[in-house]
C-alpha cells in the first residue's frame, strides 16, 4: 500500500440502499454500487498485514490485500486478473457472500474490518463496464467429456475450471433455466437475474454446454449418461427441507419456504401460477418460521407481494450484537444479523417454539407458540425447556418454513448407488470421488446444507482432482 496507515485516516461506510419507500413496490436490486473514488477509498484502508488472515477466512483463498491494493492504486486490470484467478463468480459472492473474510480482517480486533465484499463487487462490475470480461475459450480439447448435474455455484465453478482445462463438459439441469439456488433461491432484489445471465452467456461462448428442463436419471436415462460421458460430478445440492411436525401440519396455508421462494422468482421472470397452486403474501399475515437468511429472503419477498403484517419467529436466543468469548477474532462469529428485507419493516420474535397449528375449513388460522429457555445438560449438549405460563397465539393466514435443509435429495444417487455418510449426504475421499467408479461430487450435495462462497470452493476443488483423475496431472490450482 502508498500508506499503510489510512485506516487510521478513513472509516468503513457500510453499504448504500435504495429508499425502502422506494424498493418494496419491485424486485429491483436493493443495494447501490459505491462510486469510483469511493471505492478506491475503502480499498486504501486495507492494512497489507503481515499475516493476512482474510486469506484464512476466505474458502476459496481470495488475493484479498493484492487486489485492494490494485484496486486503490487505479490498476483496476490487474486488480480483475488477480480477483479471477480464485473466484469464479465474484459478481455473485459480491453481492450475496456473508463475507467470513471481512471477521477475519485483522482490522476487525480493534475497528472496523475492510469492505472486502463491497470491493470485490467494485473490481468486476467495473470489469465488465469496462469490456474486460470476455470468453476465452481453451486453445486445446483433451477429447474427455464431463456430465455435470446441477447447476447451482458449485456446478457452474466446477464446470467452468474443467472447461478451461479443454475438457468438453455439459452441465444437466432439471429446471427451465440454468442457475440452480442462484436463480430460484435467491430473491432478484438480492440478485438480479441479469447478473447471472451475463456470465451464462461467457460461459456458453467458451464451451460449455447447458442443458435445461433435462431431469437426469428420470427423462434422461443414466445409462445413456454413463456412456456418452467419461466422468460425472454430482453437484445437485442439498434440496429437502427440514420440516416442523406438530399437529395440524396437514393445513392449506403452509409452506417450504423454497417453495415460496422458488414461485416468487419464477413469476417474477414472467412465469404464470395457476390460481390453485398460488402462494401470496398479499393482504395476508405472514409468519415466516426460522431466523436465517433464508427466512429473513421470505421477508424480503412478503413485503413485495403486499402482506397486511410479517412476524418472523426463531427457536433460537436473540444473537448479541458484538462479539463474545465463545466467537473471538477470527471466528466467524454468530451475531445478529439485520437484512435489507427486515429495515423494510415486520417484526423479529426470538425464542419461540411453535407447538402447533390452529385452523378453520382446513386453513391455518393461528399459531400455537411457548418462549423456552436455551441450556445445557450435564454432556454439554443443547436443552431446550418452555418457560411456564408463557404460552401465546399469533393470528396467521400463510406460514412460512425456512427451517433449513436436511440432505440431497434421494432419486438419482440412489439410482448410481453411490455410499452416503451419517447425515444422508454423498460420501467421498478427498479427492471427491465417490464410492462408484468415475461418478465424482460437490457442494451441498456433498458436505450439506452451506454457503455460496463454500460451494464455489468446493466445484474448483472437485475440478482439480477430475482433471487430475481424467489426464494424470493437472494445472488447475486446488483452490
Amino acid at each position: 500500500m502508498v500508506d499503510t496507515k489510512r485506516f487510521m485516516k478513513i472509516k468503513r461506510e457500510a453499504s448504500s440502499y435504495r429508499e425502502v419507500c422506494e424498493r418494496v413496490k419491485d424486485y429491483k436490486e436493493v443495494a447501490v454500487l459505491r462510486p469510483e473514488e469511493k471505492s478506491k477509498d475503502q480499498s486504501s484502508r486495507c492494512m497489507d498485514c503481515g499475516v493476512p488472515f482474510c486469506h484464512w477466512g476466505c474458502p476459496i483463498g481470495n488475493y484479498i490485500p493484492e487486489w485492494n491494493d490494485l484496486m486503490f492504486r487505479g490498476q483496476w486490470k490487474k486488480a480483475i486478473d488477480v480477483l479471477s484467478a480464485t473466484n469464479n463468480l465474484p459478481e455473485i459472492t459480491g453481492r450475496i457472500c456473508p463475507a467470513l473474510c471481512e471477521y477475519a480482517c485483522v482490522l476487525g480486533i480493534n475497528d472496523d474490518p475492510v469492505t472486502i465484499r463491497e470491493d470485490e463487487l467494485d473490481i468486476i462490475e467495473y470489469a465488465f463496464k469496462q469490456g474486460w470480461i470476455k470468453a476465452n475459450p481453451p486453445k486445446k480439447r483433451t477429447g474427455k467429456k464431463v456430465a455435470v448435474i446441477g447447476s447451482g455455484p458449485s456446478g457452474l465453478a466446477c464446470a467452468d475450471q474443467l472447461n478451461k482445462a479443454g475438457h468438453e463438459v455439459t452441465v444437466f439441469e432439471r429446471d427451465d433455466k440454468i442457475g440452480g439456488i442462484l436463480r430460484y433461491g435467491i430473491p432478484d432484489f438480492k440478485l438480479d437475474k441479469s447478473v447471472l445471465d451475463r456470465r451464462i452467456k461467457i460461459w456458453k461462448k467458451e464451451g460449455i454446454e447447458f442443458k435445461t428442463s433435462t431431469d437426469v436419471g428420470a427423462g434422461y436415462k443414466l445409462s445413456k449418461l454413463k456412456k456418452d460421458f467419461d466422468v460425472i460430478v454430482l453437484a445437485g445440492g442439498s434440496r429437502f427441507p427440514r420440516d416442523l411436525k406438530i399437529p395440524d401440519r396437514e393445513l392449506g396455508g403452509i409452506h417450504f419456504a423454497m417453495d415460496f421462494l422458488i414461485q416468487s422468482n419464477k413469476r417474477v421472470s414472467g412465469a404464470k401460477i395457476p390460481s390453485g397452486k398460488l402462494i401470496d403474501a398479499k393482504g395476508k399475515k405472514v409468519v415466516v418460521i426460522g431466523g436465517g437468511d433464508t427466512g429473513a429472503d421470505c421477508v424480503g419477498t412478503a413485503h413485495r407481494q403486499g402482506a397486511s403484517c410479517i412476524v418472523q419467529v426463531e427457536l433460537l436466543p436473540q444473537p448479541p450484537e458484538c462479539r463474545t468469548k465463545d466467537s473471538p477474532w477470527p471466528k466467524y462469529p454468530m451475531l445478529l444479523k439485520t437484512t435489507s428485507s427486515h429495515q423494510e419493516g415486520g417484526e423479529r420474535h426470538w425464542s419461540v417454539s411453535t407447538k402447533k397449528f390452529e385452523g378453520a375449513k382446513g386453513q391455518v388460522k393461528k399459531l400455537s407458540c411457548v418462549k423456552v429457555e436455551i441450556g445445557r445438560d450435564d454432556k454439554g449438549c443443547m436443552l431446550i425447556k418452555d418457560v411456564p405460563g408463557s404460552e401465546f397465539k399469533i393470528e396467521v393466514d400463510l406460514v412460512i418454513l425456512a427451517l433449513g435443509f436436511m440432505h440431497p435429495e434421494k432419486g438419482l444417487i440412489s439410482q448410481l448407488g453411490v455410499e452416503l455418510d451419517p447425515r444422508g449426504n454423498v460420501k467421498t475421499d478427498e479427492h471427491y470421488l465417490t464410492s462408484v467408479k468415475d461418478v465424482f461430487a460437490a457442494g451441498d450435495m456433498r458436505r450439506g446444507q452451506s454457503l455460496i462462497v463454500w460451494a464455489i470452493s468446493e466445484g474448483r476443488r472437485a475440478a482439480h482432482s477430475i482433471d487430475k483423475y481424467l489426464m494424470g496431472s493437472t494445472r488447475l490450482p486446488k483452490l
